[in-house]
């Protein structure tokens, strides 16, 4: 295979909200530091998504020191701080997709600053230590495999050769964010993520264990918060199987450490590639 490096990284500390980019971080069993560490839930304690509430693509969190901001990009006088540190806390129960796991609220302030923003009674609630989610094991690689508040699993990796396949035969550029990956790759061929069984990126192991099912919030424009059609209306008609629409390849650490733009990609172990 072509030498493959990696050329961004992305973390969504608050699933749904606008990412951060970053140069390098901290790789974790959960996947990149402070990545899907927070969640919004509901008062059924259910996390909420932009798919349901498109004026979340508007909030972008800001991390400085020992905090994080939360800025309203369309009024930039809302801003919510509070700090990066577990919250002294009792935990409660919190679900994300059938997921059920303990969580800790993050206070009343940042409770009424985000339900004012969606106009929904919202709590903002952080994974901490000891709130486990398992990763399903269906596709974990060891039984202790834990997942943040992403969908499934800790990290996702896509190729700028996918995304490049993608925008050719698309009428409208579709930007990498909206699919929110935490490893952009690049030097290979066009969704060469999909054979990556097994990687080592500075000496941090990760196996790639399922091809990412993609839903209607890639279809959300992150400048306007308005869906569209693509990239689904596209990738339909090449990247669908059993009725789901495949774009990226999540993949699960089996060991920790530091990753950075531009470090190089070993691969260990390769799978056939999905047949569509």
């Amino acid at each position: 295979m072509s030498t493959l490096k990696v050329t961004n990284l992305w973390i969504y500390p608050i699933k749904s909200l606008a990412g951060i980019q970053l140069k390098s971080t901290h790789i974790e069993p959960r996947g990149l530091q402070y990545d899907r560490r927070w969640v919004l839930v509901d008062q059924h304690s259910v996390f909420v998504n932009q798919r349901d509430y498109p004026e979340m693509v508007f909030l972008q969190p800001v991390i400085e020191e020992n905090q994080i901001s939360i800025h309203h990009k369309n009024n930039p006088e809302k801003v919510l701080t509070f700090s990066l540190a577990e919250p002294d806390t009792v935990p409660a129960e919190v679900q994300v997709w059938d997921d059920k796991c303990m969580a800790k609220p993050v206070g009343a302030e940042a409770d009424q600053w985000f339900s004012e923003v969606l106009g929904k009674e919202v709590r903002l609630m952080f994974m901490h230590k000891d709130g486990i989610r398992p990763a399903d094991p269906r596709y974990a690689v060891n039984e202790n495999d834990e997942v943040s508040f992403a969908d499934g699993y800790p990290i996702l990796i896509i190729s700028e050769e996918s995304l490049a396949l993608l925008n050719s035969k698309t009428d409208e550029h579709v930007p990498m964010n909206r699919f929110r990956a935490n490893i952009i790759i690049s030097g290979g061929i066009a969704h060469q993520e999909d054979q990556l069984r097994k990687i080592n990126i500075n000496g941090i192991e990760m196996y790639g264990v399922k091809p990412c099912a993609r839903c209607v919030m890639t279809t959300i424009d992150t400048h306007t918060g308005q869906k569209g059609k693509e990239p689904l209306k596209t990738l339909v008609k090449y990247r669908k199987l059993d009725r789901k629409i495949l774009f990226g390849e999540n993949f699960i650490p089996i060991s920790s450490g530091h990753v950075s733009v531009g470090d190089q990609i070993d691969v260990l172990e390769t799978k056939e590639a999905i047949k569509f």
